[in-house]
C-alpha cells in the first residue's frame, strides 16, 4: 500500500511541528508538505497532490474557509480540520462545507494533552484514509436542499419509545440529514452517541436545534428522556439511562483510561436495550471501528429493531459494517431512506416484529 499523503495547513509554527511530528510517526503516513497560510496551500496543493489534507479555520492571507470553498470546487480532496476551542461554532459550517472531520487545536505542550491529540488525529486520519468521497459530496448536497420534515400520521399507536443513534465520522451531517426531517411530534425519545471531543457537542446540538422541529439539546445529568425531544451525549463522557421511580433519566458517567470510544454507542445501546427491550430502536451510522456492534445486538436480542445505514451513503462504512457482518442489523437502508422509516416503526410498524430479519 502506498503511503497515504498528508499536507498540513496552520499558520501555527506549534501547531504544524507538532502535527508533521506525529503523523511522521505513523507507518504508511507521509506529510509531502506544509503550509502556513489558505493562499500556501493552494499551491501546494495543486503541486503535491496529497490525499489528505489538515486545516486550521483561522489563517491570515486567505482563511480556511475560502481554501476549503477552493478545494471542493477544483480538487476535492478529504479535508481534516484542525480547531481550538474557540472556534466551535464555525467546525460544522466547514463540515457542511466539505471538511470529513476535527480535532481540536493543541494549545499548549502539556504531555496528556498532546497524547490526546495524538491518539484522536491518528483514528481519524486512518478513517479519512477509508473515507468515500464521493458518497461525502452526494451527502453535502443533501444538506444544501434538505426539504421539509416528514409528517406524522394520526391515530395510530406508538410502538417505539427510544431510539439510539451511534456515529463518528461523517457524523454531523447525517445526524442533521436525518433529525431535521423528523416531526414536531416525533412519537418517541431519541438519543444520540456522536464521537466528538468535550466541548463540541453543546455547539452542535444548538445548531441542529436551530433547523430542526425536534427539540435538540445537550444531555445532562438527570435529564428526563421523553417523546419527542433529541439528547445528544456531552462529548468525552459516557450516556446510560436508569429508571428513577415511573421515569426514565440521563445518567452520564467518565470515561475510564482504557475505553477506546468515548462518547460510547455499546454503553448507550446495552442501556436503553436493558430499559426498553422491543420498545427500543438502534441506528448505527457513518464511522470507523466496531462501536455499536455489541450494542446492536443487545437491542436485538432483546426484539428491539436495528438499522444500520448502508454503504451507498456512509461516508465511512466500517461501524454499519461491522454490525451487519455480526448480524446485528435488522435493515440496511440508505442514509435518505432512514427518517420515514423511523418515523414508521414509531408509528405503529413495529407490529409483528420478532427481532429477526424480514
Amino acid at each position: 500500500m502506498r503511503p497515504l499523503k498528508v499536507l498540513v495547513v496552520d499558520d501555527s509554527a506549534f501547531s504544524r511541528q507538532t502535527i508533521k511530528r506525529i503523523l511522521e510517526e505513523k507507518a504508511g503516513v507521509q506529510v509531502v508538505g506544509i503550509a502556513t497560510d489558505g493562499i500556501d496551500a493552494i499551491s501546494k496543493t495543486l503541486r503535491l497532490r496529497p490525499d489528505l489534507i489538515t486545516l486550521d479555520l483561522e489563517m491570515p492571507e486567505m482563511d480556511g474557509f475560502s481554501f476549503l470553498r477552493w478545494l471542493m470546487r477544483e480538487r476535492p480532496t478529504p479535508v481534516l480540520m484542525v480547531s481550538s476551542y474557540a472556534d466551535t461554532k464555525t467546525v460544522f459550517r466547514a463540515l457542511e462545507l466539505g471538511a470529513v472531520d476535527f480535532i481540536a487545536k493543541p494549545t499548549r505542550r502539556a504531555s496528556a494533552e498532546l497524547r490526546s491529540i495524538e491518539r484522536d488525529l491518528l483514528e481519524k486520519v486512518e478513517a479519512a484514509r477509508r473515507l468515500n468521497l464521493d458518497v461525502l459530496s452526494r451527502n453535502l448536497r443533501l444538506l444544501s436542499s434538505p426539504g421539509p420534515a416528514l409528517a406524522a400520521p394520526r391515530g395510530a399507536a406508538r410502538d417505539v419509545e427510544a431510539v439510539v443513534i451511534g456515529a463518528s465520522t461523517g457524523g454531523p451531517q447525517a445526524l442533521q440529514i436525518i433529525l431535521t426531517k423528523l416531526p414536531e411530534d416525533y412519537p418517541a425519545a431519541v438519543l444520540v452517541s456522536q464521537h466528538m471531543p468535550k466541548g463540541f457537542t453543546g455547539p452542535l446540538a444548538e445548531r441542529l436545534n436551530r433547523m430542526a422541529k425536534v427539540h435538540i439539546k445537550e444531555a445532562q445529568d438527570g435529564d428526563p428522556v421523553v417523546p419527542g425531544r433529541v439528547l445528544i451525549c456531552p462529548g468525552g463522557s459516557h450516556m446510560l439511562l436508569r429508571r428513577r421511580g415511573s421515569k426514565v433519566r440521563v445518567a452520564l458517567r467518565e470515561p475510564g483510561p482504557k475505553d477506546k470510544y468515548v462518547p460510547s454507542v455499546d454503553a448507550l445501546m446495552r442501556s436503553a436495550a436493558e430499559l426498553y427491550g422491543r420498545r427500543a430502536v438502534g441506528v448505527l451510522l457513518t464511522g470507523m471501528g466496531s462501536d455499536g456492534r455489541q450494542g446492536m445486538l443487545e437491542i436485538k436480542a432483546r426484539g428491539g429493531y436495528t438499522i444500520a445505514e448502508s454503504e451507498q451513503s456512509a461516508v465511512v462504512f466500517g461501524m454499519p459494517q461491522e454490525a451487519i457482518n455480526a448480524g446485528a442489523a435488522a435493515a440496511v437502508l440508505a442514509l435518505p431512506d432512514i427518517p420515514a422509516e423511523l418515523l414508521r416503526v414509531a408509528r405503529g410498524g413495529m407490529e409483528g416484529w420478532n427481532g429477526t430479519p424480514a
